[in-house]
């Protein structure tokens, strides 16, 4: 099994009110709105924000003409926060070094990127990872629909598993002045965890609700934020490999988005086809270099499974761009609450597998041999 140790792990979610991923829902608006100017824009934009400061900087290449200062203020606003923020921003053209590779159909940088998928949920995701989502997006829900009044932007969740079974769930949320920490506990307890959880957990889960007491400054009045900083959050919860390149800011000649997204479809494909309960896939590129240098998968038996991948999915930049439509501007709605096991996202499909290899033990046989 990859990750489940004795079935003891810890995985954690942010609200999309978290100065990291602020910037990340910021990265992904200004990429969208390129990729509606100009489906082929190339975008590479990174931002950080704290204490009333928002920089933006990367490097564009594109038709189309956006006003950034406007996109971050409008995300940031939409949130749930209200006050201005000083915007300053430095955008170059990508550098042509880089786009020479790129032009000729080639990776947009080097790296090493994982997909995994399990049949352990609907997801196709660990129960942690989407459990810690749930809470997470489930804090933002009530808040926005009025339904715990005192709640604010910021927050965090955190899920403990042992032994397989659910052992702790925390919440931090930041809140208003003049509520009690009893009522705050209460509350999150009546209408933000038990909901998502069975009546066996509600009844066996220990439940940790701001173990500060206080959490009344959050967002970038209280700290800093920087895209991309969420990796695992993003991702698989740090269950499984991550190859280290973040997603938001990216267009998907960047391959560290598109080939882990590609490896997620690939993944998630061959557990619903039945190949594995679990399954880990992974490609490495060079930059300039349209072809990978590695397409690796294995399930939980330790079976071999990427001849299989490779007759079955192309992991060529341009061919993922092409099958799971990449210049659409979609990424906004990736850039909280995690990547994957969201049904509307095309990586999220699920792809009828040929199935003409019937052992995917030939890589053990052959390496048995040498």
């Amino acid at each position: 099994m990859f990750y489940k140790h004795n079935g003891s792990y810890t995985v954690e979610s942010v609200t999309s009110g978290h100065p990291d991923k602020v910037c990340d829902q910021i990265s992904d608006s200004i990429l969208d709105a390129y990729l509606k100017a100009d489906p082929k824009s190339r975008v590479a934009v990174e931002t950080f924000g704290g204490h009333g400061k928002l920089v933006i900087g990367g490097e564009v290449t594109s038709k189309g003409k956006v006003d950034y200062a406007k996109i971050a203020q409008d995300v940031y606003k939409k949130i749930g926060y209200n006050n201005k923020l000083d915007i300053s921003a430095r955008i170059v053209t990508q550098s042509p070094d880089i786009a020479m590779g790129v032009d000729t159909g080639g990776a947009g940088d080097q790296g090493i990127m994982y997909g995994y998928a399990t049949n352990e949920t609907p997801e196709f995701l660990p129960k942690g990872v989407v459990l810690a989502h749930k809470l997470a997006s489930r804090l933002e829900e009530m808040r926005k629909r009025g339904k715990i009044k005192w709640l604010k932007p910021d927050g965090k969740t955190q899920v403990t598993y042992r032994d397989g079974k659910l052992h702790t769930v925390l919440v931090s949320t930041q809140h208003a002045k003049n509520v009690s920490q009893e009522e705050i506990k209460k509350e999150i307890t009546k209408k933000i965890i038990h909901p998502l959880l069975t009546p066996l957990e509600r009844k066996t889960a220990k439940i940790l609700v701001n173990p500060t007491g206080h959490f009344v400054s959050g967002g970038f009045e209280a700290d800093t934020g920087l895209t991309g900083r969420k990796l695992m959050v993003d991702t698989y919860g740090g269950l499984v490999p991550h190859g280290g390149g973040c997603f938001s800011g990216k267009d998907a000649t960047k391959v560290d988005r598109s080939g882990a997204y590609m490896c997620r479809y690939a993944a998630k494909s061959l557990v619903a086809g039945g190949y594995g309960k679990e399954v880990l896939v992974s490609v490495a590129y060079a930059i300039g270099v349209a072809e990978p240098l590695m397409v690796e998968a294995i399930n939980e038996k330790g079976e071999d499974l990427s001849q299989i991948v490779r007759e079955n999915f192309d992991f060529r930049p341009l061919a993922i761009i092409e099958s799971l439509g990449l210049r659409n501007p979609i990424f906004k709605g990736t850039a909280a609450y995690g990547h994957f096991g969201k049904g509307n996202l095309p990586w999220e499909k699920i792809k009828k597998i040929n199935k003409k290899h019937q052992n995917p033990n030939v890589f053990y046989e052959l390496s048995k041999q040498l």
